[in-house]
C-alpha cells in the first residue's frame, strides 16, 4: 500500500461500473485514473467487452495499455491493438453444447468472439448496433471453425437471470456460464475462465498479492474478480448478488463511483 492509501493494483469493470450509463468515461474519472497511475498504482480494465471495443477507452488504461477482455478470455494490449494472451474453447465441445442448448431452448440464437473477430447466426440481434470485425454470419458449424474465447446466447423474451440459469443447467461443469446484465444475453467461456482467474494469474506473474488489489464491479460476472481482490467495491447500481458479496460500496456509475473512491484514497484537494 502506498502512502496515498492506494493499493498496487486497481481492477475495474467497464460498463455499468467505470463507464456512465451512456457508455462514456467522464472527464473527472479520466483525471482521477491518470493521477492514480501517476502515484504508482496500475489500473487494469477487466471487462466482458471484446478486445476491439477497448480502443475507445485507450486513454484510460495508462501507459501499460493492459485490458482483460471477454470475461478473462483475452489479455489485450490496447495501445498495440494486439491480443497478447488467450484462453479459448474447444470447437467440438462448443458445437456439442450449443446443440444441446438449442434442443432445450429452441428460441435462442448464438454468436461468438474468436481471434478472428465476431461471428453470429442470422437471427442473432446485435443490440449495440456495432458491425466492426464481423467476419461471419452463418451457422454454428461455420462459426466454430475458429476456437472461440466467448460464446453469446440470446433469447428474445426472457430476463437475463432466467436465461443464465436455464443455460447453466444445460451446460453444467463443461464450461463457464455468466452474464453481465445485458438484456436477454448470457455468455459462455472455457471452464474456470473468469475475470478473477485472469486477474489472479496476471497478479501472480507480477508478484502482486490479492491483498494489494482493489476491484470494482456491478454484475455477476464480476464476482470472481471481486472475491479474489483484497478489497472489493460494488457500485450502488450493482446487481443484488454483487452488493451482497463486496466488502465495500461505491457511489453509482453515473456518479463516478470508482473515481470517488480513488479520489478519497489519493487525498486530492
Amino acid at each position: 500500500m502506498s502512502t496515498t492509501g492506494l493499493p498496487r493494483v486497481v481492477a475495474s469493470d467497464c460498463d455499468g461500473t467505470l463507464l456512465r450509463s451512456d457508455g462514456t468515461v467522464s472527464e473527472r474519472t479520466k483525471e482521477v485514473l491518470a493521477a492514480v497511475e501517476e502515484a504508482g498504482t496500475t489500473v487494469i480494465l477487466v471487462t466482458a467487452r471484446p478486445p476491439r471495443w477497448m480502443h475507445e477507452l485507450a486513454d484510460v488504461v495508462g501507459g501499460h495499455g493492459l485490458a482483460i477482455c471477454g470475461n478473462g478470455a483475452f489479455l489485450y494490449d490496447v495501445a498495440a491493438r494486439e491480443v497478447i494472451g488467450h484462453r479459448l474453447m474447444d470447437p467440438a465441445l462448443v458445437a456439442e453444447i450449443l446443440g444441446e442448448i438449442r434442443a432445450e431452448l429452441p428460441e435462442v440464437s448464438f454468436a461468438l468472439e474468436s481471434l478472428e473477430g465476431f461471428a453470429r447466426e442470422p437471427d442473432f440481434a446485435r443490440v449495440s448496433g456495432r458491425r466492426d470485425a464481423e467476419w461471419l454470419v452463418g451457422s454454428v458449424d461455420e462459426m466454430v471453425v475458429h476456437p472461440p474465447g466467448k460464446v453469446l446466447v440470446r433469447h428474445p423474451h426472457w430476463p437475463v437471470d432466467e436465461l443464465h440459469d436455464r443455460v447453466a443447467a444445460v451446460v453444467g461443469p463443461r464450461a463457464q456460464v455468466s452474464h453481465s446484465g445485458a438484456p436477454g444475453l448470457t455468455e459462455i467461456g472455457a471452464t474456470g475462465v473468469t475475470k478473477g482467474l485472469a486477474l489472479a494469474e496476471w497478479c501472480a506473474e507480477h508478484d502482486v498479492p490479492a491483498s494489494a488489489v482493489w476491484a470494482f464491479g456491478d454484475m455477476p460476472n464480476d464476482l470472481p474478480m471481486l472475491t479474489f481482490a483484497g478489497r472489493s467495491f460494488a457500485v450502488a447500481n450493482a446487481h443484488p448478488d454483487v452488493l451482497a458479496a463486496a466488502t465495500d460500496r461505491a457511489p453509482a456509475n453515473d456518479r463516478d463511483g470508482v473515481a470517488t473512491v480513488l479520489h478519497r484514497a489519493l487525498a486530492l484537494g
